[in-house]
């Protein structure tokens, strides 16, 4: 059932095809990130819902699956339009996409992807795909769009207080929501999502779906860490064992490995532990011991983690004057890290005198979960209709909401000296529309790969 997209839709849409004019034939919608929290948005996941859904051709099965129960929902069926499609298409879908290219990172309120149906046929058939759509690329893109803050953020102070910031980036942001999203096709999407910023991350589904969909061989790597359980079930007074045993067994030259170390007492373990009892066997395995706070006011408890790392361990001052630990020493914080809290506590590790390329962050539920259509306020509206072959203008104008004005007309985008610009297609004259035909008639156009989308995202668009 839940492959049948005739059934992704909201039960309203299924009474639609009667609703339309008299000579109805094509409807032209488009997506748009209206705003919301933030001016930019990273445009991200239209080629994995197109591979996931709009290739597979719509069946008789489906037709009867749907009809079922839709019907016994209490709402109409098209049955004549879907058998329609099935045998005047195969079961493939007569509509026509265009779009940014994907990595896109473009002011909010431009049309990301504009559709059409291309039977006059099938008018109802644009809408229909409303719900399906707009999710499939709002949430990805939403992520996509946090995670890309998030790196501006980081990358501002690494430029602060880092000599060579440009290899820290890509693993300062490290993808700890899988368990806080609320599906594993969520988990699989917003870690993708994440994934065109950064390359660290535990979302394996994450994994799974960039190389299904965008052909990545690798496109995120981890390392062995420790959880709480691994450790408190060693018991207390036998700590430092629990430490030495992830040592001997994750510590090699080359090699990092994250342990957690607030399960009792953080500053004991860091200045007692680590610092004295399991220093020389941390500095003769040639690895990195990663430090895990995960309890406390983030603000303050990393800036004092470093101080005793770097009173038991040393390292050096850095052309900019801020400290560097020991290679054999860093910190990941995991806990309270959102785009309200990185700020304070990146600026807390500067006014503490350290360099940002000491510590590593991972976010969970603030990267995959506490985000909705809103955060973005995004829309799919209809903007044109063809009616008995005459082109008109398809608008909402809420007297109570301004905000919700919808765009008019058959769009295009262009660029322009002062950036990226929505404007009506009939007013193209040589400028080049950004909107690219990715999809036509049961057909991908355009089939890009993680690496390219990951460069384009490197640069507003």
């Amino acid at each position: 059932m839940f492959n049948n997209l005739i059934l992704n839709v909201d039960s309203y849409k299924t009474s639609h095809f009667v609703q339309y004019p008299q000579g109805a034939e094509i409807v032209s919608s488009y997506v748009e990130a209206r705003g919301g929290q933030f001016t930019e948005a990273l445009f991200f996941g239209l080629q994995a819902f197109i591979k996931q859904y709009l290739l597979r051709p719509i069946t008789l099965a489906d037709i009867d699956q749907a009809e079922a129960l839709l019907r016994a929902h209490g709402e109409p069926f098209n049955r004549a339009g879907w058998e329609y499609i099935v045998n005047t298409y195969g079961g493939l879908l007569p509509l026509h996409i265009s779009a940014l290219p994907e990595g896109a990172v473009v002011p909010t309120k431009n049309a990301l992807l504009q559709i059409h149906n291309t039977d006059p046929q099938l008018f109802w058939l644009t809408s229909y795909l409303e719900t399906a759509l707009l999710r499939a690329i709002w949430y990805p893109t939403t992520v996509a769009t946090v995670s890309w803050q998030v790196k501006q953020i980081i990358a501002d102070y690494l430029n602060q207080t880092c000599d060579d910031p440009a290899p820290q980036l890509p693993f300062k942001l490290h993808d700890f929501g899988a368990r806080g999203a609320s599906s594993l096709e969520t988990a699989a999407l917003g870690g993708m999502a994440h994934l065109v910023n950064f390359m660290g991350t535990d979302t394996v589904s994450a994994l799974i779906a960039a190389r299904q969909y965008y052909g990545a061989d690798m496109a995120g790597f981890s390392i062995p860490a420790a959880e709480h359980s691994t450790i408190t079930s060693w018991g207390r007074e036998r700590e430092a064992d629990a430490y030495a045993n992830m040592v001997q067994h994750f510590a090699k030259p080359g090699t990092l490995v994250a342990v957690v170390s607030d399960s009792y007492d953080i500053y004991h373990a860091v200045s007692e532990i680590w610092g004295q009892q399991l220093r020389e066997q941390v500095l003769a395995s040639g690895g990195t011991v990663v430090i895990r706070p995960d309890s406390g006011e983030p603000a303050q408890v990393v800036p004092e983690v470093l101080e005793r790392l770097y009173a038991n361990f040393g390292g050096s001052i850095n052309a900019k004057g801020f400290k560097v630990l020991h290679p054999a020493v860093r910190v990941i914080q995991g806990d309270g890290i959102d785009l309200n809290s990185l700020g304070g506590i990146l600026e807390s590790i500067k006014q503490a005198g350290f360099s940002t390329e000491n510590v590593a962050f991972g976010m969970g539920a603030g990267l995959l979960q506490k985000v909705n259509r809103d955060t973005l306020s995004f829309a799919m509206k209809a903007s044109a209709i063809r009616i008995n072959g005459v082109w008109q203008d398809v608008y909402k104008q809420p007297i109570t909401d301004p905000g919700k004005n919808s765009k008019r007309g058959r769009l295009a985008v262009i660029r322009t000296p002062a950036g990226i610009k929505t404007i009506r297609a009939e007013d193209l004259k040589d400028e080049e529309n950004l909107l690219r035909p990715v999809f036509a008639k049961g057909e991908l156009l355009i089939d890009e790969s993680f690496d390219t989308i990951r460069a384009r995202s490197e640069k507003l668009f």
